[in-house]
């Protein structure tokens, strides 16, 4: 099974000694391609400190968010999985996964870039600001990656679990795989009533796919990862032909 997971605005610093962005390393070699194209552009956009601030939407406190996009390609690199920080990375915390539940998150989970496309939770990437919304001079985010990426999702086999945000699905939709299901996150007050989620949505799509991995189970349909669901206590339903809500109690995220 895949975990997809959007990417955070923040990410981790630093990496490896010695180590170098090689598009080569990186799964999904499909998207090579189209990983050169943005990487281009931009490399194009970092030419100008300014123009890059307002595609970026950066302020005065934020220049050294232009620097890391002006050197990565000689920038170290960290797995992505540990790249992300941010509310769903913070709730996942990847670092303190037992050594089997952190094997299996760098083999299954999968960030959807919009820089590098879907990256496995093991592929080395540099620190990087891109967002999905982003506008490129020469191109769109959109027109680059939408195509390929819903063409590698619709030849995915297995289980896919789609937890990104819906800005990262207009980049490359899930649809057309056989197996591919869209997570809601929703919360139950004490009165039943069930109400969607913003930011708080991050919180719990981040605890849920931190309980996956501890569990360390490649369900190969959505029957057996519901059935796991709710021997683990955790309300999963499907709510559509392709759509899964996880239901979530307020008081859990009322002091996040």
């Amino acid at each position: 099974m895949l975990i997809l997971l959007p990417p955070s605005e923040t990410k981790r610093d630093g990496g490896t000694t010695g180590s170098a962005l090689d598009l080569n390393l990186l799964g999904f070699p499909k998207l090579t391609r189209s990983r050169r194209t943005v990487l281009a552009a931009l490399r194009k956009l970092a030419r100008n400190q300014t123009k890059m601030s307002a595609a970026l939407h950066l302020g005065s406190t934020q220049q050294a968010e232009v620097l890391r996009n002006r050197s990565l390609g000689v920038s170290p690199t960290l797995h992505a999985l540990h790249r992300y920080t941010g509310v769903l990375f913070d709730a996942l915390d990847a670092h303190s996964l037992p050594e089997d539940a952190h094997t299996f998150a760098l083999d299954h989970v999968v960030i959807h870039s919009a820089l590098f496309g879907l990256v496995r939770g093991g592929d080395p990437i540099p620190a990087y600001r891109l967002s999905h919304n982003t506008r490129l001079a020469d191109t769109t985010l959109k027109k680059v990656w939408r195509n390929v990426i819903a063409s590698e999702l619709a030849e995915r086999p297995e289980l896919v679990l789609d937890l990104r945000s819906e800005g990262y699905v207009e980049l490359g939709p899930s649809s057309g795989a056989a197996q591919a299901y869209f997570v809601r996150v929703v919360a139950e007050g004490v009165d039943g009533v069930r109400r969607a989620l913003n930011h708080f949505n991050k919180k719990g799509k981040g605890e849920f796919a931190r309980a996956i991995v501890r569990a360390g189970i490649d369900h190969p349909d959505v029957e057996s990862l519901i059935h796991w669901a709710a021997s683990a206590g955790i309300r999963l339903n499907r709510s559509g032909e392709h759509e899964l809500e996880l239901v979530v109690a307020e008081v859990s995220i009322g002091h996040a």
